[in-house]
Order: C-alpha cells, then structure tokens, then sequence
C-alpha cells in the first residue's frame, strides 16, 4: 500500500504513473473500433495524410508521420489550422484522411481545419479525451483516448495516450504484425519506463539556462515534446534538433558543459544518432543518452515504439527538474490546461 509520503507530489507526477492504465483503458474499449476504422482506412486507400494539432498534440501527431511514412510510404503533412480559421484557404483534400489531435476537442481553429478538410473531400479521424467535444463530433470518426480527466497543466498521460493510439491506427491500417503486436505490449513498457532513474541529468539540468534536445526519425517529434515540456514547466530555453539538423548551425552554440538530451532508440538510425552525439562531445556538450548508459532504458520491444517508453521516463525527469528550479508543473504561470485559438 502507498503511504502518504510515497505518493506522488504534484498532479502531473501522479498523471505520469497513470499512463499505463489509460492505455490500457483504450485498448479495452476501443480494439473493435479501432480495427473498424482501420478497414475503413484501408478501404479508402488514400495516397496521403494530413494531421490537424497543436503543442503536445502536435508532437504526437509528428510521430504517427514518421510511422506512417517508414512502415507504410504514405506520406504525412502537417496542415497549420490558420489556413482554414483566418486565412479560408480553399483545400484540395479529396480523397485523403485528415488526422486531428486535440486532449479537448474544443480548440475553434482545430475544429475549423477539420470541418473544411471534410468539405474538401477528406475523411476525418479524431483522437480526443473528451469524446462529446466539438471536434468529435463533427468527425468521420473518433478514437477516444479514455485517459480519464487531466488536471495538471503539463499534458503527460493525454499525450502519451494519442501517440500510442496513433501508432495503433497505423499499425491497425496498414496490418502490421509487429506493430499491432508491440503497441498492445505498450502499457506494460510504460510501467517499466515508470521505474528508470534519470536523476543523473537532474543536477544538470536543474541549473541550465539553455538545453539541446535531440533525436531522429520517430523520436525526433518525441524530442520536440521534451523540449516542450522543458520550458512549459521547468521555465528552462530548450531546443529540439533532429540529429542531423543541428549539425546546420546549432552546433555553433554548443561550449563546455552545455547540456543536451538524446533520445537514441536502436532503429535504423542508431549509428547516425552515435556520431552526432559523438561530435556535439567534441564540442564540449554534456550529453546524456536516453538508450545509453547515463539515463537506463528497457525497450519496449519494437524499435519504433522505445521513443514512447523513453517520453514516460523523461517525463519523470521533467517533473523534477521543474521542482528543482523552483516552479510549479502543475500550473505554470501564463499558460492554461485549455487553449482555444482561432
């Protein structure tokens, strides 16, 4: 039994340790409609996606983008909602699926976007928490995530429910075996993930003005989101590179000490991963390896997925930072749980 002093310290610490039950959660109510919508995926054929989110959202949404296009070839392009909610830009879509991401639902200028890709001729997918919002029901159809209410400000549980959902809709639409196989394994993996000691970056980062936050392929929009969550709620300047990409310029800013976080799961790009590491060292970076020695790491099983075990840890990682610097996760000062732009 967990003692009062054993429980968690913010909301958002205690949201991290729900994420394997509300995965769970998904895949006990929404397996057969999630193997509906990926027949209907199929049935559809389209040559291309286009995904609809912000923020977290987002991140998650360039993560079912580089799945789709390294497992599937359909290629992904992320659409910004202005173009339908100021700009009214006519949009051809017919014939493709729109994938909207939202924890609410509700934000105007996501719902826009979705409304004009389906006049446009696009099918729409939603993954939402809440499944009576707006965006839900205006859709083709809806993945809701069951992740339960999230009350921290730092979306944590939310986000990591839509990217393993989205990793199932791939997996569910292109019949992929191994896929299918490692995303139902997933809960398990981010219990384990619960249990990694990441301190060893803690004092680091703790004290750092600015931070590097990098990655390839999949884990590079799981970079993105630590970055993110770095400066929502640790107030620290954090940056996200992929690990080819901050060889372009970024590498200039690099000096003795200057703390950078790599995400390295062992997919194809494992060794590209190494030497960019390799050389940000030379640089005089401090480099802690997420898949390395200085911050533990259990696979999940399927190359592809590790980002998502690894994004429970960083988490983890990131409430403490935040604490340690002095802020409140839960409720940073000039940001809301529920942003509705237009």
């Amino acid at each position: 039994m967990t003692s009062p002093a054993d429980a968690p310290s913010t909301l958002m610490a205690a949201e991290i340790a729900e994420a394997p039950a509300a995965l769970a959660r998904f895949f006990d109510a929404e397996s057969s409609n999630l193997q509906r919508i990926g027949a209907r995926l199929r049935e559809l054929s389209p040559a291309y996606a286009v995904t609809c989110a912000r923020g977290s959202s987002d991140n998650t949404a360039g993560y079912f983008k580089y799945l789709s296009e390294i497992l599937a070839g359909v290629p992904v392009a992320s659409v910004g909602p202005s173009v339908a909610s100021i700009y009214k830009a006519p949009l051809r879509f017919k014939g493709a699926v729109v994938v909207s991401v939202s924890q609410s639902g509700k934000s105007p200028d996501i719902v826009a976007l979705q409304a004009r890709a389906r006049e446009a001729g696009a099918f729409a997918v939603a993954i939402v928490n809440d499944a009576s919002s707006p965006l839900a029901a205006e859709a083709d159809a809806v993945l809701p995530l069951h992740a339960g209410p999230e009350k921290s400000v730092a979306a944590t549980k939310t986000c990591l429910s839509s990217a393993a959902v989205l990793a199932a809709l791939v997996a569910e639409w292109h019949q992929d075996k191994a896929l299918q196989q490692g995303v139902r394994d997933l809960p398990a993996a981010f219990e384990a993930a619960l249990t990694a000691d990441w301190d060893a970056a803690l004092p680091v980062f703790e004290k750092a003005q600015s931070a590097y936050v990098i990655g390839r392929g999949p884990a590079f929009p799981i970079a993105q989101e630590a970055a993110l969550k770095l400066k929502e709620t640790a107030v620290l300047h954090a940056e996200a590179y992929s690990g080819a990409e901050v060889m372009h310029g970024p590498l200039q800013l690099v000096d003795a000490g200057f703390p950078v976080l790599a995400f390295r799961p062992r997919d194809a790009a494992f060794t590209a991963m190494g030497e960019a590491i390799e050389r940000m060292r030379g640089a005089g970076a401090n480099v802690f390896v997420a898949g390395g020695n200085s911050l533990p790491f259990k696979s999940s099983g399927h190359a592809l997925l590790d980002p998502l075990a690894m994004l429970v840890s960083f988490y983890g990682l990131a409430e403490k930072v935040a604490r340690g610097r002095g802020h409140d996760p839960d409720r940073p000062s000039r940001l809301r749980k529920v942003t509705e732009t237009i």
